[in-house]
């Protein structure tokens, strides 16, 4: 029996490292009263915006081009400035050198205006900090596969050193974007279709960067991925039930549990009114039901989008009153609409009172991230290892945790000495393995000749280490979305002389229309991009057995590979040492452990789908189109197998209580490998309808071949509130199926009733599930 472990859940300090060990609150409440005093109206107007030191063409950011410099970098050596933007992740740039400049302009700041106050420094760092030559990590659909929060923790912590190394104070990450819809193209930055998954894996990653004195800022609050045809910056129109009981709970989970300390809103529009000018959300639920008090920050250039998109503002102007009185603190990258603020005060459009609430939040962040102090006298980094030997093994650990073998016939693993054929777009493209917000997809594409910076098999490198150069052959095929078919003879003549082919298919992550996948790269099907399907049929066709690898950004329709491959293996984006990861799935040297983080989908059709439906989304004999997916949400198979037993589950749980399960679960196979245990519920009788299925638990074991372990899983009866029909978040009574398995599959199977008066669940009620192991 292996060692007791128990993590610590509910609501929870924040991880902020020494920006929360600043002594004396109250002397730094004291202190940023005493800055906003003595302001002048250019200088508080100073605070709020940002500042972008960029080059023609360098296009980073939705409708980049439309926007002129709003203000010149002398402006703010008079008046001072709140944000530096993107100092690392707009070019490719030594980040020794860098570090140089900014810290000779921080210095200048201190040294040259009035009050001395250095900048917060933001970067992007979804997949590691974006930053030439940094650490690519997997992207965060395969932290969801991972189901291992702490290893997110870990990876995160690792991200926030070498950001605050390089003197970076905030992150934009993580995405706590709840999937609905796949062919939206944001969804290989969002980490799952489960709005529980999302928000514990999503606060790992804010506790680990903040552990390093980073701020995390969660984004995009809220409502963003539920567009209409998951098309980007389409409207959104989900009920308020949706709403509350799906797409708020991570960011919640974020601000309560995770002390987060920035909150970026969303371009979207819900029911009509824009997020950015919607003090019921900004404001209301955000600070003053959450009780949040940090910064919130404008998603790039959402402030002047009230305007220019939205058209709910008559001009910039209008725009920036608006986002302001809503709650939006800090307009990010630059000040294109906020820079308006010091007119319509002085005219009295806008109370300056709005104005001073805002100051004094940024102010307080400074006090916390110890910037008020700063002089920036020291001597910057000289060399920092931004992708170091401790970086690469928790990329190839959360690579490995995160690959799914969707479908095995029995060809995997692949025995030693076999001839392998290597065929497909992705198969020798090092940025297949990255996401739209890596830096090799986001910036460095731009920069045609630059050397990637970092050490990045493909899979066909790590196939030929895994195998042997001499087994293995290749050929292209395709590209990932042409309809070029010339490469065909050659991928089938390829596979027609070996014993396997293995079929490296997906995506090519990219912005704004330059990829398959990706911001504002959506997609009105779910096919693979292209010719590739036609290319997997004709390999099919020569009768060698096919393993079909997807590296994806968002699960595709492949229902007909699975009843024909061979195996399937689904990979999204796995970083810098996923083809490793890959290649030690297909020879067997890693047992997989990755489990779907969103269901496998059927026809486009049937979209938008979740496993979160009521019994009427499954269809069955009231429609001819079915929504049955091709894999549900949670699955994954390993090469050994494993057995459930002793489930135990309390007859009656009040409803202001927890429901405590234990299971056995015994490695009954011939190799070691990791089981992630699911603990589902469903409520039977509710006052609103109720999912089908909802994901209560989980937790990664570890077991040796004929090993067992009792996993105990304590889960708060706030797990099963809802919004009653008064749109009140409550835990009623009634009768509950349990089951342990997957959100489709049953393995082992209780139930018990909730007893005693209906609960209404306050913000303070956990919502995380305790877990020991024993």
């Amino acid at each position: 029996m292996t060692e007791v472990h128990t993590v610590v859940v509910g609501p929870a300090p924040a991880q902020a490292g020494p920006d929360h060990d600043r002594p004396d609150g109250h002397a730094g409440e004291a202190r940023v009263r005493e800055l906003l005093a003595r302001m002048t109206i250019e200088e508080k107007i100073a605070q709020l915006v940002g500042f972008w030191e960029k080059e023609d063409g360098e296009a980073v950011a939705p409708l980049q081009g439309e926007f002129a410099d709003a203000a010149r970098l002398e402006d703010f050596s008079r008046h001072g400035l709140g944000h530096l933007t993107r100092v690392y992740g707009t070019r490719p740039v030594d980040a020794a050198s860098r570090a140089a400049w900014l810290w000779r302009f921080q210095r200048d700041l201190v040294t040259g205006t009035r009050l001395g106050i250095p900048a917060i420094v933001h970067e992007e760092c979804l997949t590691g900090l974006s930053a030439w030559r940094a650490a690519t990590f997997p992207t965060p659909l395969a932290w969801g596969a991972a189901f291992d929060p702490d290893l997110v923790t870990e990876m995160a912590a690792a991200i926030g050193s070498s950001m605050r190394a390089l003197g970076i104070h905030q992150g934009l990450a993580p995405v706590l974007d709840v999937i609905r819809d796949p062919r939206w193209g944001r969804v290989d930055e969002c980490i799952a279709e489960d709005p529980y998954l999302v928000g514990t894996i999503g606060t790992s990653y804010v506790r680990g960067l903040q552990s390093q004195g980073v701020h995390a800022t969660v984004k995009h609050f809220a409502g963003y991925s539920a567009s209409r045809a998951g098309r980007n910056f389409a409207p959104v129109h989900a009920g308020p039930r949706e709403m509350a009981d799906v797409l708020l709970p991570p960011f919640e989970m974020a601000v309560l549990d995770g002390g987060v300390r920035s909150v970026m809103h969303s371009y979207a529009e819900i029911d009509g009114v824009p997020v950015a000018a919607d003090p019921t959300l900004l404001t209301g639920v955000l600070r003053d039901r959450w009780g949040f008090d940090g910064t919130v920050v404008a998603d790039y250039y959402g402030v002047a989008f009230l305007n220019l998109l939205h058209h709910v503002a008559r001009d910039h102007a209008d725009a920036a009153g608006q986002a302001l009185a809503a709650g939006v603190d800090v307009e990010l990258p630059t000040g294109d609409a906020y820079l308006t603020l010091r007119d319509t005060v002085r005219s009295g459009a806008v109370d300056e009172a709005l104005v001073d609430r805002a100051v004094l939040r940024v102010l307080r962040q400074k006090w916390e991230l110890g910037l008020l102090d700063a002089t920036f006298a020291e001597e910057p980094p000289r060399a920092v290892d931004l992708d170091s030997p401790q970086h690469r093994a928790l990329a190839r650990r959360l690579a490995e945790e995160s690959v799914v073998l969707v479908a095995n016939r029995g060809v995997l693993p692949l025995p030693a000495g076999r001839r392998v054929a290597v065929v497909g777009p992705n198969a020798d493209r090092p940025g297949a393995l990255f996401g739209c917000y890596s830096f090799l997809n986001h910036v460095l594409v731009q920069h045609p000749g630059v050397e990637t910076g970092i050490e990045v098999p493909t899979v066909l490198d790590a196939t030929r280490a895994e195998f042997g150069a001499d087994r293995v052959t290749f050929a292209t095929g395709c590209e990932v979305d042409t309809d070029d078919r010339s490469g065909f003879a050659e991928a089938v003549a390829v596979a027609s002389a070996a014993d396997v082919a293995v079929l490296v298919v997906g995506d090519h992550a990219g912005l704004f229309g330059r990829g398959t996948v990706g911001e504002g790269c959506d997609r009105d099907d779910l096919e693979l991009p292209g010719v590739q399907r036609e290319l997997v049929e004709a390999v099919l066709a020569t009768g060698t057995p096919v393993v079909l690898v997807l590296l994806t950004g968002r699960p595709y329709a492949v229902g007909w590979a699975l009843s024909r491959c061979a195996a399937v293996v689904q990979a999204f984006f796995p970083g810098e040492e996923g083809a490793g990861a890959i290649a030690g799935v297909l020879s067997g040297r890693v047992n997989p452990s990755g489990r779907l983080p969103v269901t496998l989908p059927g026809p486009a059709g049937a979209q938008p789908y979740s496993y979160l439906h009521p019994a009427l989304g499954e269809g069955g004999e009231v429609t001819n189109l079915p929504a049955t997916p091709v894999a549900p949400f949670g699955h994954g198979l390993s090469y050994t197998t494993f057995a459930y037993a002793d489930l135990t589950v309390p007859a009656a749980v009040p409803t202001d209580g927890a429901l405590r399960v234990t299971v056995r679960v015994t490695n009954t196979g011939a190799v070691a490998g990791d089981e992630v245990v699911q603990l589902y519920g469903r409520d039977l009788v509710a006052s609103v309808t109720r999912p089908v299925a909802q994901l209560l638990g989980y937790r990664r074991v570890r077991l040796e071949p004929g090993a067992s372990v009792t996993v105990a899983l304590t889960v708060p009866t706030a797990r099963l509130a809802f919004s009653d029909r008064t749109l009140t978040r409550v835990v009623e009574p009634g009768d509950v199926e349990v089951w342990v398995g997957t959100s489709a599959r049953r393995d082992a199977v209780g139930s018990t009733t909730l007893v005693g008066d209906t609960v209404a669940v306050t913000t303070a009620a956990p919502r995380w599930t305790v877990t020991d192991v024993g």
